[in-house]
């Protein structure tokens, strides 16, 4: 995953060192108070849920025909 902060930099050639870093920390920390919540974690599917979804199988399907059509006949 890439790095999304920001880079912050001070291109004013008469500030100080200590006023260049202290705009910077004051900055980066505005950002880091104003940040959105992270995102919840990722319900984790179970062994069961895993495996459909590997093999494709869907709930709802219609079940196959004897000779293994996906589709019985008459059906439409």
């Amino acid at each position: 995953m890439p790095d999304r902060r920001p880079q912050l930099e001070i291109v004013a050639p008469a500030a100080s060192a200590e006023e260049a870093a202290a705009v910077v920390a004051a900055l980066a920390r505005f950002l880091r108070e104003t940040a959105p919540p992270p995102a919840p974690p990722a319900r984790e599917r179970s062994a069961w849920q895993r495996a459909a979804l590997v093999e494709g199988v869907d709930r709802d399907a219609p079940a196959p025909g004897p000779w293994g059509d996906p589709t019985p006949w008459g059906a439409r």
